[in-house]
């Protein structure tokens, strides 16, 4: 499991001309899936995310988490990240998560976030128009190693 993380002052997402999700300050999440993944390793990561330091303080430095800013989190499916690009020039898919297996991993992922923090979501399996404002910019890829 991947999450690219980026830090936001606004981000949204669009389905067929249609905002389906939307945030000020947070973090917009692109979340991948591969087939070996499971609801303690989505945990893990999210427990990860949400304690991952990346807004400034009264100083500058990068040291307070999502919560301590009140920010929001905007998480958005992203199959392509389960990509392997080591050989080649195409990416092979073969290591994602089939969609039905993905869709009920990242709908876990979703509730589970929504517990402790204020969340919007894309719309799984859909062709989506992401809109974002990175901060920064700030931007890392995490996993739940």
């Amino acid at each position: 499991m991947k999450a690219l993380i980026q830090r936001v002052s606004a981000a949204s997402v669009t389905v067929a001309g249609e905002t389906v999700g939307e945030i000020e300050h947070g973090l917009l999440i692109f979340l991948g899936l591969d087939k070996s993944d499971t609801q303690m390793i989505a945990q893990k990561l999210l427990s990860k995310i949400l304690r991952y330091r990346v807004f400034n303080d009264a100083a500058g430095h990068m040291n307070l988490d999502v919560a301590k800013v009140s920010g929001s989190l905007l998480i958005v499916s992203q199959f392509t990240l389960a990509a392997d690009t080591q050989k080649g020039l195409r990416p092979s898919f073969s290591s994602a998560m089939p969609p039905k297996e993905a869709e009920a991993l990242y709908d876990f992922f979703v509730a589970e976030a929504a517990l402790v923090q204020s969340v919007a979501t894309g719309r799984f399996g859909a062709d989506m128009q992401v809109s974002l404002v990175n901060d920064g910019p700030v931007t890392f890829l995490l996993s739940a190693d």
